[in-house]
């Protein structure tokens, strides 16, 4: 009898344990959901272009001070790697009544996001690092904003319209730039 006690006891600590692990503030909600997508804007605009165009320095290996401009294909891959370990958070979030329908589009989001860099963005890195036309490039840059432009946009602006409200709702303090 003392060992069902025991027993039951144990189970109800580890429900405990495993609930109270499992939630977060609602900053982290806010920060990992809609915070978090501020890295992936412009994707079907001029944002991404100007990577494309312009990419990042990165420091010459064995050095402290020369830096080199990374290829596209490294400048892309960084993107993935970062969309993908956000969208691994986002989908560790349980989702409670006042976050799920915030988790559930920022998660639709970066996995569009996503989607169009292993595809559309991917040829793109190829065509900049072979020296290809500037004509080709810029086709190919108005298809990816034809293509997927409508509805990045209603998904982030869905987004953001869900994040000010559940800031407003849990007293986060947010400058929205406008």
């Amino acid at each position: 009898m003392n060992t069902y006690r025991l027993s039951g006891l144990l189970v109800i600590c580890c429900c405990f344990l495993v609930v109270s692990c499992n939630t977060a503030t609602p900053e982290k909600y806010f920060d990992e959901a809609v915070l978090n997508s501020n890295m992936i804007t412009g994707i079907a605009n001029d944002g991404m272009m100007s990577e494309m165009e312009y990419p990042s320095a990165k420091l010459l290996e064995g050095t402290k001070d020369q830096t080199t401009p990374m290829t596209r294909m490294e400048m892309l891959q960084s993107k993935i790697q970062f969309v993908e370990e956000a969208l691994g958070k986002l989908k560790q979030l349980r989702e409670t009544k006042d976050t799920k329908e915030m988790l559930q589009t920022s998660v639709a989001l970066h996995a569009y996001v996503l989607g169009i860099y292993k595809t559309d963005y991917l040829e793109m890195a190829k065509l900049y690092d072979a020296g290809a036309s500037k004509d080709l490039i810029q086709a190919k840059a108005q298809a990816i904003h034809d293509k997927y432009n409508a509805r990045y946009e209603e998904l982030f602006n869905k987004l953001i319209s869900l994040g000010k409200s559940y800031a407003s709702a849990n007293n986060i303090k947010v400058n929205w730039g406008r």
